[in-house]
């Protein structure tokens, strides 16, 4: 891709200097005043480093640029005395020393090139394998110099889900502006921030009712109350109670709590009886308080128990008609604004959108392929890319978007399997900054907010579930996470250019075996248990889902209850606390050593299947076995070999917080 600061060139000449991410006949490098016919050949060693010799119109002589640095120099360079990545070259977390040998530099960065006459997927693992190899047996002192790749998906694996053949803006900006409408809202009418969270599963769980047509604000639910956004509000009402060590962090706790609940009474509209019990146990409690200076932390915990059991009641009534206003609000909101974003995007196009002609019913069964889009796509606006050592920046109107190198490589290849609108990939990068946009406002813009929603199983887990039952689909990832290039995810009108099937709920396979991972939102493991077992019971073909949902038994999830209640329940296997890790939801921005972490819930694995997909993947022990094993945590990193240098960082993150979705069930 070229810089626009910097002129173009092309033809045959240019190609073999420059890296290529589309389907381009010709290639673009961006060289200063670059003339392809003064082009001249260097030395193989100066051109394996990046070096070319080119010349400057301006100051009419000869000057060496190098493509992988930018670097231009008037003199002869000196190989591995002028480069400004001399010390280290990352990729995906592993360093590389330039100066110990520039040739694995330049392997390296070959391997990320998408040739135009390629016919098949270039394995980066295998290459660099029998790279390593060939060096060491033709120089045993580069030996040690080895490149290792951490591939956090397999591309290359097929599909065997199969299903019936059938025919085939501004939604950012007010995503985010319905964000602070609701944390006005709680400040308002409830003195409260709102709980951590609460607003990305209110749109997971609307998601799951919604009949409106818009991929990610609600527009048609019923009901219009949100059950899970009030229940959160509701239950930081009047305080907020938090995870407490020490007793005087109890005390307190206990005082504000008697505190807050008498203020609430005195100034909402309730009923005697209700204003006489909480005002006669709060000044009770404060009167204990007083008294009592020698209790326990577990003394002062038992009577906050006491205390929001007396009160807890009478604070719900008269906060009820408030609750209920702010989540019918954010749900008018969201719905207004879906008609509005409806209506824009149907200006946009020079033709009134029509929906494909519906054909009859196909009884032939076809392998799973890639969503298609009924409606063609709008000229879409230029979005700039640059990079910053090993992460992507795409800037459009000021605001950015980042993705490190190999999860950029990745979205390419999904593109180019998936996209058949697009062949010169002219709206690539459009299109992976909308995708970037996308799950940033879904999840929330701060710091790991919303990790925990797209986390992923470890790589060792998905390889043991294609070895041992044929998994090759995933039933709830994204363009991101995803692990195999067949899966369904949250936004068909984005990732469908990535090679998603759309949202699972209204997928209908009639044969295959999938992994299901839902994000832990109750309300949406529930419709997806509905899902499987009318699929489960409809189909005759060979049919079967492997299921990760947390073991929250303080109460029990309904999905939970009612999967191992299933007729079509094989086995249940329990992977304890802390005993095993997910992979990051931000892994696509994500440092390395912050790629994993271990689960503070436990785990169960659930295998839902018809008497077919029984007798063709059935949970035996030696298969078992081998699964329990991937999922034990991978043992800490070997420190870096003495000849390498000290690793940086790729990405500045803060360390994350604890992740409340995935680390305990939220009340």
């Amino acid at each position: 891709m070229s810089n626009d600061s910097q002129g173009s060139v092309k033809g045959e000449a240019a190609m073999m200097y420059c890296l290529s991410v589309s389907d381009l006949s010709v290639s673009d490098l961006s060289v200063p005043g670059l003339s392809v016919s003064k082009l001249v050949c260097v030395t193989d060693e100066l051109v394996q480093a990046g070096w070319s010799k080119c010349w400057s119109r301006r100051e009419n002589r000869p000057y060496y640029f190098n493509r992988f640095t930018n670097q231009s120099l008037w003199e002869v360079p000196v190989l591995g005395q002028h480069d400004v990545i001399v010390s280290s070259v990352y990729y995906d977390g592993t360093v590389i020393n330039a100066a110990l040998n520039i040739h694995i530099i330049s392997y390296v960065m070959s391997l990320l090139v998408v040739s135009d006459d390629c016919t098949s997927d270039i394995s980066i693992k295998t290459e660099l394998t029998s790279y390593n190899q060939r060096r060491a047996a033709t120089s045993p002192t580069l030996a040690t110099t080895q490149v290792t790749l951490l591939i956090y998906w397999d591309l290359d694996i097929q599909t065997n889900a199969v299903i019936r053949e059938r025919p085939p803006l501004q939604r950012a900006q007010l995503v985010t502006k319905l964000r602070q409408h609701y944390h006005e809202l709680c400040h308002q009418r409830e003195g409260i921030d709102p709980p951590r969270e609460s607003f990305n599963r209110w749109l997971l769980e609307r998601k799951v009712i919604d009949k409106g047509h818009d991929p990610l604000l609600p527009s048609d639910c019923d009901p219009v109350i949100s059950p899970s956004m009030f229940r959160e509000v509701m239950n930081d009402i009047p305080i907020r109670l938090a995870r407490i060590k020490y007793k005087e962090e109890a005390r307190k706790l206990l005082f504000k709590y008697a505190e807050a609940a008498k203020k609430m009474i005195d100034s909402r509209n309730a009923s005697p009886e209700s204003r006489k019990v909480v005002k006669w146990n709060a000044e009770d409690t404060m009167s204990w308080l007083r008294r009592d200076h020698s209790a326990s932390k577990e003394d002062y915990m038992d009577r906050l128990e006491h205390l929001r059991q007396q009160c807890g009641p009478h604070v719900t009534a008269v906060a009820k008609d408030s609750v209920e206003g702010i989540c019918s609000k954010i749900y008018q909101l969201s719905a207004e604004y879906s008609r509005r974003l409806r209506q824009t995007h149907l200006n946009l196009l020079q033709d009134p959108p029509t929906e494909a002609c519906a054909s009859p019913q196909q009884s032939r069964l076809v392998y799973c392929y890639p969503v298609r889009l009924a409606i063609p796509s709008p000229p879409l606006p230029r979005v700039e890319l640059h990079f910053e050592n090993d992460v992507a920046c795409l800037r459009f109107r000021g605001e950015m978007v980042k993705v490190n190198r190999g999860h950029f490589s990745k979205l390419e290849l999904l593109y180019r399997y998936s996209c058949i609108d697009d062949p010169r990939f002219e709206k690539f990068l459009s299109r992976v900054w909308c995708l970037l946009k996308r799950y940033q406002v879904m999840f929330g813009s701060g710091a790991n907010e919303g990790t925990g929603l797209q986390g992923a199983l470890p790589v060792a887990v998905f390889e043991a579930l294609n070895r041992q039952f044929g998994v090759s689909f995933e039933c709830f990832a994204s363009p991101l996470n995803c692990y195999f290039k067949q899966f369904s995810s949250a936004f068909p009108d984005i990732d469908g250019f990535f090679g998603s099937r759309g949202p699972f709920l209204s997928f209908c396979p009639v044969s295959g075996s999938f992994e299901a991972n839902p994000p832990f939102c109750e309300e949406l493991m529930d419709a997806m248990v509905t899902h499987f077992e009318g699929l489960l019971d409809q189909s005759s073909e060979p049919l079967s889902f492997i299921v990760f949902v947390p073991e929250w038994r303080d109460p029990v999830t309904p999905a939970l209850t009612r999967m191992e209640g299933s007729r079509f329940l094989r086995h249940q296997l329990n992977v304890p606390a802390y005993e095993h890790e997910y992979r990051s939801g931000s892994q696509h921005i994500c440092k390395r050593d912050e790629m994993y972490y271990r689960a503070v819930h436990g785990t169960a694995v659930l295998f839902l299947q018809n008497d077919a997909g029984f007798a063709k993947w059935a949970p035996t022990p030696e298969r078992l076995a081998e699964l329990t094993a991937a999922y034990r945590p991978s043992p800490p990193a070997p420190p870096p070999c003495p000849l390498l240098a000290p690793p940086t960082p790729l990405l500045e993150t803060e360390t994350p917080p604890p992740r409340p979705l995935i680390g305990r069930r939220v009340p």
